[in-house]
């Protein structure tokens, strides 16, 4: 074809293309207008409606800065987007790739897994793009801002890697502010009770042994001298078990072991049986054998303690397909398999000839507890009482063992709803321990479940909540440790700033003996540490600790639970009154993250804004209520104000006074009892982070005034026809609190 004619051709060709770019684009024009123009009448109308009542003026500015950060807003996005179609595809396939395993690696707070994972990614590409064409030789071919711009990206990347390097595996600030120490709050000699250390060894000689199936997956359980246990069938308890799990483990639903680990005392008599249940941690890293510091404590003491196995039961990446086929619902099971281990132990307890014949007291047993554990302990007790499994009829229970006590270490709560119900428990002593710095339970969850926990009259149950500052997740089991996490996800939080692993099993190890030796062997002058955690200061580390307690021998008079009604209590007959209040709300308690299940009346106050001293009271006048001098006036009460610790400031305090038939008032200082401690702030996230998840929640401490000590101010005063209790806010000049569990205890002998 000859020359001429083929540029020709070309050029019509041109031509052509050049007419129907031209057409697209006075059609994407027309689209443009029109998508504009109505958009923008729309805005016009919606804004009027919106803020056009406030006037011409603030309508239209409203509208014009409203529109222009719209318009600024999805031009970044637009500029990004055209960017984005400059990169290669491969960088953005790998990109993308590398996006999620890296997101996976910080498992943690969500949006600093985001942080973290996109400064990993921008940082090492301008790294690796800037080391490339150095090795290629394009940096000398490119201009020179090109170089500029070069040098000082790579500079700010490398300085971002090297601080972001050491940010990252530094264990954070160590500085724990611990300005009310417990032994600096309980000075007073009144806290000096003839009590024997709980977390020393007692006389026993301390034996162990194994039990588990034939073939168990783990040879510590059918070694020479275990026992053989039978498998249960647990399949109607659990979803989506997986065929590589069956594998994995050698067994699937319906064949689960019952497998555990004995600490016991070598000596005669029947002991209290203590069953021990850990929680969700990966599958094949077992974690029954952390609590071996419990056994050998409490086996010396007299308790025949076990460490159950359920590690079948935990999170498994691999056996959960890359947790795309996970373990469902597996939390009844937990607490179901604590049962069917107590149906073993009684059928030894009379089986002649067995090394654990006559040798458990199956009248005295107490659950333990922890993480996920510490909600199967409660689920274990409710099944304890049902004649069937609440998700099916025809599933039959037929338990009713002496469970007395259940423990709760870091526990879950409300993970599994029996039914659709919230788990409520009768006649039963509870404990549960929480740390301000846990990094996976990091809300006080348990709390909820020691509010649904109610006693008959006169019953010797008792219950109690113990906050712990400082204390972490996993240190309350050996091998868990420091970490609460996953691989790198833990170089996310501030771990340098928990306790150390000595002092937080000692306090498990204070804690959790004190709580049995109350509860399964009587001795209730160690009943007076869950009263008031002063009297263990001796034993325990010294650091902030907050408590809550209620038992049987409480009457309750509120707890804000019963109505909508603020001028009603839980008690018949009573009468509620606030005067000069800022703020009156009865609410569910504000937790860290969401509201808790229970209730509470808040109440704000602010001196300098009324004329009148506020205070909030409870009548009583028309309540048939036998009282006596002996008795205690109980509360509970949480500090709400959102302040950092700061010693110079003096803490919250207000006046308790009580008032009888004949008018005669006695009043008392808050802190005449004790001090109420601020909320505890658990700066879990390293800095500067930190903000990017809540670090405190108010936690309920108890208050007990025995009535004498209000005669004691005003002779006249008459307990025994005591008609109300008002709490005075004249002592700081303005505060928020949570206020709830009023009642009147009797008096409590040793």
């Amino acid at each position: 074809m000859p020359e001429n004619k083929t540029s020709k051709v070309k050029f019509l060709y041109r031509m052509n293309m050049f007419k129907h770019w031209a057409q697209l684009s006075t059609g994407w024009k027309g689209a443009a207008i029109g998508l504009g123009t109505v958009s923008l009448l729309l805005y016009i109308v919606q804004g009027y409606y919106m803020i056009g009542t406030r006037g011409i003026v603030d309508y239209m500015i409203g509208s014009v800065v409203f529109l222009f950060t719209m318009i600024l807003l999805s031009g970044f996005i637009t500029l990004f987007i055209y960017w984005t179609k400059k990169i290669p595809s491969l960088y953005m396939w790998i990109a993308l790739a590398c996006f999620f395993l890296v997101f996976i690696c910080f498992i943690g707070p969500l949006k600093l897994m985001f942080i973290v994972t996109l400064s990993i990614m921008v940082s090492f590409s301008i790294m690796g793009m800037t080391i490339w064409c150095m090795l290629k030789g394009q940096y000398r071919q490119s201009s020179k801002i090109s170089k500029i711009m070069t040098i000082v990206l790579s500079f700010c990347s490398l300085a971002y890697i090297l601080i972001g390097g050491y940010w990252l595996f530094h264990n954070g600030d160590n500085e724990l502010p611990m300005l009310y120490k417990l032994k600096t709050m309980k000075a007073m000699e009144q806290y000096s009770l003839p009590l024997a250390n709980p977390s020393e060894l007692g006389d026993y000689h301390v034996k162990t042994l194994s039990y588990g199936g034939a073939n168990s997956y783990r040879k510590e359980f059918n070694a020479e001298h275990s026992l053989i246990t039978k498998p249960v069938d647990g399949s109607s308890f659990v979803e989506n078990w997986s065929s590589i799990r069956t594998k994995t483990f050698g067994f699937g639903p319906d064949q689960m072991p019952l497998n555990g680990t004995v600490w016991y005392p070598d000596g005669k008599g029947t002991f209290p049986l203590i069953i021990a249940v850990h929680g969700n941690h990966l599958a094949t890293d077992y974690s029954d054998p952390g609590y071996a510091y419990l056994g050998n404590l409490l086996a010396s003491k007299g308790y025949i303690f076990v460490s159950i196995d359920e590690n079948f039961l935990n999170t498994s990446p691999y056996d959960d397909l890359f947790m795309l086929k996970v373990l469902k619902n597996e939390n009844p099971a937990r607490g179901w398999l604590i049962l069917e281990h107590l149906k073993v132990w009684k059928k030894w307890n009379h089986t002649k000839d067995h090394p654990f014949f006559n040798k458990v007291d199956m009248n005295r047993i107490s659950l333990i507890g922890h993480s996920r554990g510490g909600e199967a302990v409660a689920i274990a007790a409710l099944y304890n009482q049902l004649p069937s499994y609440p998700e099916n009829g025809t599933i039959k229970f037929d338990y009713h063992f002496g469970i007395r006590s259940i423990i709760s270490i870091a526990g879950t709560d409300s993970q599994y709803k029996p039914a659709g119900q919230l788990t409520h428990l009768k006649d039963i002593s509870y404990l549960a321990i929480q740390g301000s710095h846990d990094m996976d339970v990091s809300s006080f969850d348990s709390v909820n479940q020691y509010e649904r926990i109610d006693f008959t009259e006169n019953s010797p149950h008792f219950k109690s909540t113990i906050y712990v500052y400082g204390a972490n997740h996993g240190q309350f089991n050996t091998k868990w440790g420091k970490y609460d996490g996953m691989g790198f996800g833990n170089r996310l939080y501030n771990t340098a700033k928990i306790l150390p692993q000595e002092e937080q099993l000692q306090i498990g190890k204070v804690l959790v003996s004190s709580f049995l030796e109350a509860t399964l062997k009587q001795k209730t002058e160690y009943r007076r540490i869950f009263q008031d955690i002063g009297y263990a200061k001796d034993w325990l580390p010294d650091t902030m600790y907050i408590s809550d307690y209620w038992d049987g021998n409480t009457v309750m008079v509120a707890n804000f639970d019963e109505d909508i009604d603020f001028s009603t209590t839980t008690l018949k007959g009573g009468r509620l009154a606030g005067k000069a209040l800022k703020e009156w709300i009865e609410e569910k308690v504000k937790m860290k993250y969401v509201d808790g299940l229970h209730r509470a009346v808040r109440l704000d106050w602010d001196r300098a804004t009324t004329n009148k001293v506020p205070n909030y009271g409870v009548l009583l006048s028309d309540i048939e209520i036998d009282t006596k001098g002996s008795d205690y006036i109980v509360f509970s009460m949480a500090d709400r104000e959102e302040k950092k610790l700061d010693a110079k400031k003096p803490l919250l305090d207000l006046s308790v006074q009580v008032e009888d038939r004949s008018g005669n008032i006695a009043s008392l200082p808050l802190s005449s009892v004790t001090f109420l401690l601020p909320m505890l702030e658990g700066d879990i996230v390293k800095w500067p982070f930190t903000s990017l998840l809540p670090t405190k929640e108010p936690i309920f401490q108890n208050f007990a005034f025995q009535l004498e000590e209000f005669k004691k101010v005003n002779k006249q005063f008459e307990p025994e026809n005591m008609t109300k209790i008002k709490f005075v806010f004249d002592k700081s000049d303005k505060g928020s609190i949570y206020l709830t569990n009023i009642g009147i205890r009797k008096e409590f002998s040793d």
